[in-house]
């Protein structure tokens, strides 16, 4: 064998030695230049110099030996190691609380660069795990110490404390997983909403191995029995009334006091109808005929019944002169801070007290006819906020006056006799008292007579209306109003009206969407100036300026715009699968012309209002559409219920609307289609037209 061939030994590594450490007295310390920390960051110098002075100096200082021009050492120490600590207790001493000459633990080095052990100092070192923080912070409370303690001694705030402390709510085997790095902190403190372990890990087992798991998804999974507390329902009773009435509110890591999920839902329904009825019965004291109240009334139930007008209570001059104080100093405090600083406390509360003193004097009250009150009613629900929405002086058809007289004599026989208004709660309204026969009026000529003559005046005044297209409109416009506002009142000699169709309870909170209250405020624009008799009517309108003639005119066509679908019914029914699709093809034909864009209009895909009600494939459709084939496949292995709120999740703000809401695209290839054809989801795979069949899926 070569000496080439035969290997060399490896030589062994040198042995660590470590710097020595020795107790150095604080007079001899100075601060080194060569320290890299420059920027202030975490707790401040007093909050460390507290804590040292609390539990002494938990972490040596790194000193090196300051050398004279000869290389002697001048018997002073400089720290580039530890600026903070050696700051913290120069502190202490200036403030006597430490002596100057005290021995402070130093470790001394002598070799490498003193920057580079200033950073390794910094950088080297990493933050307590959640998890083991979590744990430190449930060792001190059980060794006596209190949230606020813990909070003041480690200078983090109360609610984090709580919220680590929240964990302890989590089952053991997720606190491993977690530990593992199996889950996020976010998916950890999700779990926390509820305190039973083993729902918690059956939620986890049904989510875990998902490439995307939401905390979002796995507290919707927890709660989904649950009432979230910003319900419109909870906002109006409140969940101090929940509470105490023995009800249990679920809250995680995220959730503030007023936050959370209700979990007895039966007890959330009963104390609504028990308030609502409080409500019912104070409204109905007013004088009123009958009451309807529920948390969400029908769509369109004000519908043909006669809408009273009251009369607004005026200011007193003692009022009046209280709102006129009021402005003038409300004005001048804006004039004084005009300039956008901070407001003061003290002015941003007046501020408040004005408003809260002016409200009531701005609103006034609005007072109806003793009489016209006990032959109406009033609508009460819950708007979208949680308030009263109370929809006072509706007259039902059965309970207009026969007469003038008759009908006020009637009404005020009736208001004498009556035990009270008719309340309803969450219910169907009750029959009311039905008025008498008509007046049988002994007619001068007979009816034969007058009808022959009557029709001979018809056709005289079609051909005279024909030839004056001014009053045909005025005629038009008319008639469309007494079929709006006065249905069941007066009847024009026009036979042209608004047929509104029946929308009731089709769509879920229909009457509390941005649509149907802008509707709403419109319609009570107009009958405010409008008045009741048909004459007066006639010549209102005629008075009107053009644009108030089209804007009105535009209001009463509007409402009788049918683009709703309706299920074909079976032979000899009235609904057939032609007419179906001749209104829908002349909706898309108008929602083109007005340009109605249902998402720019505030639509959107919600798993309520559609994702929840299709299928999977729908589901994974609609995202593919609106992100892409690499976003729906993320949501492709999940089930239902889980896939159609992550949907909800990623459809948000896309402006990806379902067929039956998009506006038409014309295709030159389907001119010379026929008329009775179908839109593609108006027919299913079997040719059986049944578009909602989906909804049962």
């Amino acid at each position: 064998m070569t000496k080439s061939q035969t290997k060399s030994p490896a030589k062994p590594l040198p042995k660590l030695v470590l710097s020595s450490s020795r107790d150095i007295p604080f007079s001899q310390l100075v601060l080194s230049p060569k320290n890299v920390r420059r920027v202030k960051v975490g707790i401040s110098i007093e909050d460390l110099a507290d804590d040292i002075y609390r539990r002494t100096l938990l972490q040596s200082l790194n000193v090196r030996a300051i050398v004279d021009a000869n290389g002697q050492e001048t018997g002073q120490f400089e720290v580039p190691a530890g600026g903070r600590r050696y700051r913290a207790l120069e502190l202490l001493v200036k403030s006597k609380r430490m002596a100057k000459d005290q021995p402070v633990p130093c470790v001394v080095r002598e070799g490498g660069i003193a920057e580079e052990d200033s950073l390794a100092e910094n950088v080297m070192r990493e933050g307590l795990h959640p998890l083991d923080q979590f744990r430190a912070f449930t060792a001190l409370v059980e060794a006596g110490l209190s949230e606020e303690d813990i909070a003041a001694r480690f200078f983090v705030s109360v609610s984090t404390v709580r919220q680590r402390l929240r964990l302890a709510s989590v089952a053991p085997s997720l606190l491993d997983v977690y530990g593992e790095d199996g889950m996020s902190l976010e998916q950890l403190m999700a779990f926390t909403v509820t305190d039973n372990h083993a729902r918690q890990e059956q939620v986890w087992e049904q989510v875990n191995g998902s490439q995307y798991i939401s905390a979002h998804q796995i507290r919707r999974l927890l709660t989904e029995q649950a009432i979230a507390a910003s319900d419109r329902r909870v906002r109006f009773i409140g969940i101090d009334a929940y509470t105490e009435a023995g009800g249990y509110v679920m809250r995680d890591l995220f959730s503030a006091d007023d936050d959370g999920w209700l979990q007895d839902p039966a007890l959330v329904e009963l104390l609504v109808n028990e308030k609502l009825n409080e409500a019912a019965q104070e409204i109905g004291a007013e004088g009123w005929k009958w009451v309807e109240a529920a948390i969400d009334l029908p769509y369109g139930c004000e519908r043909g019944k006669r809408r009273i007008t009251g009369t607004t209570v005026p200011l007193t001059d003692e009022e009046q002169a209280r709102i006129d104080a009021l402005v003038e100093e409300y004005d001048a405090i804006g004039e004084e801070y005009r300039d956008g600083c901070d407001l003061p406390d003290e002015v941003d509360t007046r501020l408040t007290e004005i408003d809260a003193e002016l409200t009531p004097l701005t609103s006034r009250p609005v007072v109806y006819e003793p009489e016209e009150m006990a032959r109406a009613g009033v609508f009460v629900s819950l708007a979208h906020d949680g308030r009263l929405r109370i929809d006072r002086g509706y007259v039902r058809p059965e309970d207009e006056p026969v007469g003038e007289d008759q009908g006020k004599s009637v009404d005020a026989e009736a208001g004498q006799q009556g035990t009270g208004p008719a309340i309803s709660v969450g219910g169907q309204v009750q029959d009311e008292h039905q008025g008498d026969d008509e007046d049988d009026t002994i007619r001068p000529l007979p009816d034969r007579l007058v009808s022959e003559l009557t029709a001979v005046r018809t056709v005289a005044l079609r051909n005279a209306l024909a030839q004056d297209p001014g009053a045909a409109f005025i005629a038009v416009l008319h008639a469309l109003a007494l079929s709006v506002f006065r249905p069941h009142a007066t009847h024009g000699c026009v036979q042209i009206g608004v047929t509104q169709a029946w929308l009731g309870n089709v769509a879920p909170d229909l009457r509390e969407t941005p649509w149907s209250l802008a509707i709403q405020e419109r319609h009570e624009q107009w009958a405010a100036r409008l008045p009741d008799e048909a004459g007066a009517l006639w010549d209102a309108l005629a008075a009107l300026a053009h644009e108030d003639q089209m804007a009105l005119l535009a209001h009463c066509v509007s409402l009788g715009v049918n683009a709703l679908f309706e299920p074909v019914k079976g032979y000899g029914g009235q609904i057939s699968a032609h007419g179906i699709a001749q209104r829908i093809a002349a909706a898309d034909a108008l929602a083109t012309v007005v340009g109605l864009d249902m998402a720019e209009a505030g639509w959107t895909p919600t798993v309520d209002n559609y994702l929840g009600r299709v299928t999977k494939p729908r589901i994974i459709e609609a995202v593919r559409e609106a992100k892409g084939d690499a976003t729906a496949a993320l949501i492709e292995h999940l089930k239902k219920g889980d896939m159609a709120r992550e949907a909800q999740r990623l459809l948000d703000s896309t402006g990806w609307l379902p067929e039956p809401l998009r506006l038409p695209v014309a295709e030159a290839a389907k001119q010379d289609a026929p008329d009775t054809e179908l839109p593609d989801f108006l027919n299913d795979e079997d040719g059986e037209f049944d578009p909602l069949a989906i909804a049962a899926e």
